[in-house]
């Protein structure tokens, strides 16, 4: 069999020419060579690609085979090159065209020859770096042709011949498999036991991936036996793995913990053996001088002690690079086993308590690694003079510990979690190492979330805990302090500030003026948390205190660098502006003394990056003040105040400033709220750049997995894999876009009719709006504002037929298609918010608002009611049958596999329940729409009925019974 195309020697020889300029660095000859390969395959695609495809074989330089491999890849599927001059489809077609890839328009003969050659080089090279991208090109056509309905019948004969070849052909055969599914789910599970069982470590670690990825296939709920088998031998090869290999073993399996738990379900006693002593350090901790807390960790037996520090911190003077990278594997390899234990606790909590020693294995060392933080000197001057937003020591602080037990307490709704972890908790605090005391409190912290009911029972205790840390000797400590009652003070909103304020306070207040910038300013940091949940009125007694506190932080402070700490005044002014919103109108005695103050700041802090946070903060405390004391006090100070908004809105883009029109545009609303009706004249000035914001699309980007410049971590952005691709999208314009709509809902609402004149641009952008994908709130501002710009246009006399007929169409078109519940139920609410409006009558008037709908909009109204009923009882359903037939097929196994069965379909009862909870929130509102047409609309038995299908229902019964 040929093993290259015939392409003509000159295509050949032009094309060595441009692939050589192509990996040149001169910007000028790259453009101009990318130019030349677009013309080409513009004109004769299938000539080129051919010549590329035996570039792969022929060239004598392995670099090239390795670039010409890569790009062949990335021509062949992406949209093809349009000419300028070729004639214009319609939109249809030319929608259809632009789906399409190069790949589809190659006639079958050049992709048979394609396919020919990308075989002869998978089994011909012998670099295997190169041999990896001949693995990665075969298995993008693999994917390509199946999922095109056409067969490879040579692929699986010479993947299979691989695995009995060279080392480099046994790893490149099991990369194939793990990233073609057609393949995968057709081999036969003693080739995967084979690769397990390979001499080679990276040949096992190929295999171990494409056994992942096989037995990701298989069913969640109800794994095979032979399944669990493979697993284990999976499982087998963790122990063997070599200590520089180890982690990307453990993270090879991590993401099948997330999605098939119950696979590892008869594998966890050997798990339980295994991934601890990973995590667990491996020195005792220095106890101090107290004999009283020498050992304040119990249980364990035998003399088991609590292990402080690790080996990787603090490391010798006279260390060496080589001990600097084991110590640097080992870090690694703790948190890849840390993880794969945290996400089979979170995927099936029920499995994780079940096992004997898994929770307090996993609890203990969550609880030694949150205290791992160097100490030193130099590190503790280092952490003092850092700015918080650019803390150099953050790089060693054990967040993954952190964030493992608030995961943890979360599955498990806190009570396991948080009984185990106040078993050390209180000795940790007495111990004489402030580290341990610092990561006690960041794990009370960590817990608060999920385990806010449990701890809501002894929260009186859980206070004075933190709030004796306040005195604390150490600063470290006393920050932590802070993080941990501000946090708690979120996760047991209004709870705690009702019953324990005045312990709160008596902490917070002093800390204020504690001597380090570091502490004070989180103390400051942490009043937002406690403002956020306390009534005025509990909030009262301590309000001269706290401003007076927070105005002598206003006051520049400079560090020993000679340089002011922005931080703390930025902070300050973050929280007066909380304090202003939460004591509401008796802030107004302090407005003449800090108002004044920020104005000051607008005026003149017009440098670059040093005072832009500061502007940000005193626009956004001005703008809340101005809410709180109201439009009589605001109102002398307003027409100075919205100039200076103008003068810096109108001011020269400074590149570097991306926050300011997002601050902008939440200030302007402020001043909308303060000033009511009176905000009409300022209209012209803030709507132009609201609109541009508004008007914002979606910034995404698809580039290769293996494009290691593209895939760089890019701020403001969020990046996804898909089918061998990062997919990213720029979240920073998504979100202000979504502000630019929730602050429209602010001006309608509170201008009503003077509005109008924007009314067409509004539903222009808000219509469409309701559809963007890319951001649930988004969505959320349109279904809210629709009716109120309908109410807009009927007071100004300006809402057109044209209008409420366009309004009436997109909304049903969205409702009709609407497949999550949670915004079905904002549509069904907007559509029928619109219909009274739309139908609202002269008093006296007689009828229904649907009466006042033309037909065709009734109509459409009813059918995509008739439409989300019928989907929502066939959702409703198959969930029923499903969770019978799990449960039938768990009660026909084993006593044991029926517990097991029974408890993970109880993990799932919340999510469901959650879900149908959603679900009846929607057909509520199916109800209140439907008695607009009329009171007693046969469609509303329809609507009772889908309700009883829920099982959420069926199990509240059982609950009570």
């Amino acid at each position: 069999m040929e093993a290259s195309a015939n392409v003509p020697r000159e295509v050949s020889a032009e094309l060595t020419q441009i692939l050589a300029n192509l990996v040149l660095g001169d910007n000028e000859i790259r453009s101009n060579a990318e130019k030349v390969v677009n013309d080409r395959l513009a004109q004769t695609p299938e000539l080129y690609i051919l010549a590329m495809a035996n570039f792969t074989t022929t060239a004598p330089d392995e670099q090239m085979r390795a670039f010409a491999l890569i790009l062949l890849r990335r021509l062949l599927f992406r949209p093809p090159q349009l000419q300028p001059s070729a004639p214009s489809a319609s939109s249809s077609s030319s929608s259809s065209s632009t789906r399409l890839t190069l790949y589809d328009h190659l006639p079958e003969s050049t992709r048979e020859a394609l396919e020919r050659i990308v075989l002869h080089a998978l089994s011909t090279e012998q670099s295997h770096s190169v041999k990896t991208k001949a693995a990665d090109t075969v298995t993008d056509l693999a994917n390509a042709s199946f999922q095109r309905g056409r067969p490879w019948p040579a692929l699986q004969g010479a993947v299979f011949r691989a695995i009995g070849g060279t080392t480099s052909a046994r790893e490149c055969a099991y990369r194939i498999l793990e990233r073609c599914q057609v393949l995968v789910t057709d081999v036969p599970a003693e080739m995967f036991v084979r690769g397990l069982a390979d001499a080679a470590v990276e040949v096992r670690l190929s295999a171990l991936k494409a056994t992942v990825a096989s037995l990701s296939f298989s069913s969640p709920m109800s794994p095979s036996t032979a399944h669990s088998t493979l697993l284990g031998r999976a499982l087998a090869t963790l122990p063997a793995a070599p200590s520089t290999h180890t982690t990307r073993f453990l993270n090879a399996l991590t993401p099948l913990a997330g999605t098939h738990p119950t696979l590892f379900a008869p594998h966890m006693q050997d798990l339980l053996r295994f991934l601890p002593g990973l995590i667990l350090n491996k020195k005792e901790y220095d106890a101090g001088p107290t004999p009283t807390v020498a050992r304040p960790f119990p249980g364990g037996g035998g003399g088991s002690a609590f292990q402080f520090p690790p080996v990787s911190v603090g490391k010798d003077e006279g260390s060496t690079d080589a001990e600097d990278d084991v110590d640097d594997e080992r870090e690694g390899t703790r948190r890849a086993a840390l993880e794969l234990m945290v996400s089979l606790s979170e995927a099936r909590p029920a499995l994780a308590r079940r096992v004997d020693g898994w929770l307090p294995a996993l609890v203990r060392a969550c609880l030694e690694g949150v205290a791992e933080l160097p100490d030193s000197p130099s590190t503790l001057d280092d952490w003092l003079e850092a700015d918080p937003a650019d803390d150099p020591t953050d790089a060693d602080y054990p967040h993954a510990f952190e964030q493992a037990l608030d995961r943890l307490a979360v599955a498990c709704a806190g009570k396991p979690v948080l009984a185990l972890a106040f078993q050390y908790i209180p000795g940790m605090l007495a111990s004489h190492d402030w580290r341990l005391r610092h990561g006690a409190l960041m794990a009370i912290a960590a817990l608060g979330e999920g385990g806010a009911r449990v701890m809501e029972v002894e929260l009186g205790k859980v206070v004075g805990l933190v709030t004796h840390a306040f005195g604390d000797p150490h600063p470290r400590v006393r920050f932590a302090a802070c993080q941990c009652i501000g946090q708690l003070c979120t996760d047991l909103e209004e709870v705690i500030q009702a019953q324990h304020h005045a312990a709160i306070f008596g902490a917070l207040l002093p800390t204020l003026s504690a001597p380090e910038a570091r502490v004070h300013a989180h103390a400051a940091a942490a009043l937002i948390n406690v403002c956020e949940g306390v009534d005025t009125a509990t909030l009262l007694p301590y309000l001269d205190a706290l401003v007076s506190a927070l105005l002598q932080l206003l006051e520049p402070q400079v560090g020993r660098d000679g340089q002011v700490r922005s931080y703390v005044q930025e902070q300050a002014v973050t929280t007066l502006a909380m304090v202003a919103d939460a004591s509401e109108g008796a802030f107004g005695r302090h407005y003449a003394r800090i108002m004044p103050l920020l104005m000051n700041v607008l005026r003149n802090a017009t440098g670059g990056g040093e005072h832009r946070k500061l502007r940000w903060k005193a626009m956004e405390c001005a703008g809340l003040i101005a809410i709180a004391v109201g439009r009589d006090v605001f109102r002398p100070d307003s027409a100075e105040f919205v100039e200076l908004l103008m003068r810096i809105q109108n001011s020269p883009v400074d590149p570097g400033d991306s926050m300011l029109t997002h601050y902008l545009i939440a200030t302007w609303a402020k001043v909308c709220q303060a000033l009511g009706p009176e905000f009409e004249p300022y209209l012209p000035v803030v709507m132009p750049p609201l609109l541009q914001a508004a008007s914002a699309k979606a910034d995404v980007s698809v580039w290769d997995d293996d494009d290691e410049e593209a895939s760089a971590d890019r701020e403001g952005w969020e990046t996804m894999s898909l089918d061998g691709q990062q997919v990213g999208i720029k979240t920073s314009a998504i979100e202000e876009k979504c502000q630019a709509f929730e602050t429209l809902v602010i001006y309608v609402s509170t201008l009503g009719a003077r509005f109008a004149p924007y009314l067409p641009q509004s539903l222009e952008l808000v219509l469409p709006g309701l559809k963007f994908l890319f951001h649930e709130g988004v969505r959320e501002a349109c279904a809210m504002v629709i009716p109120m710009l309908l109410v807009c246009g009927k007071q100004s006399g300006t809402l057109t037929p044209q209008m409420l007929g366009a309004v009436f169409a997109q909304l049903v078109g969205a409702t009709r298609t609407e497949a999550d519940a949670s915004f079905l139920a904002s549509l069904f609410k907007c559509l029928a918010d619109c219909m009274r409006v739309s139908g609202e009558r002269e008093p006296g008037g007689s009828g229904v608002p649907a009466d006042a709908l033309p037909q065709d909009i009734r109509d459409g109204i009813l059918g995509a009611a008739r439409h989300q009923l019928q989907t929502l009882a066939d959702k409703r359903k198959a969930r029923v049958s499903r969770f019978k037939n799990g449960t039938a097929s768990s009660t026909s196994n084993s006593s044991n596999g029926a517990r097991e069965g029974g408890e993970e379909l109880e993990d799932e009862r919340e999510d469901v329940a959650l879900l149908e909870e959603l679900e009846d929130y929607a057909l509520d509102e199916v109800a209140r729409l439907l008695k607009l047409f009329d009171a007693g609309h046969p469609l509303l038995v329809a609507v009772g009925s889908v309700k009883e299908l829920g099982l959420r229902s069926g199990w509240e019964s059982e609950d009570d019974g």
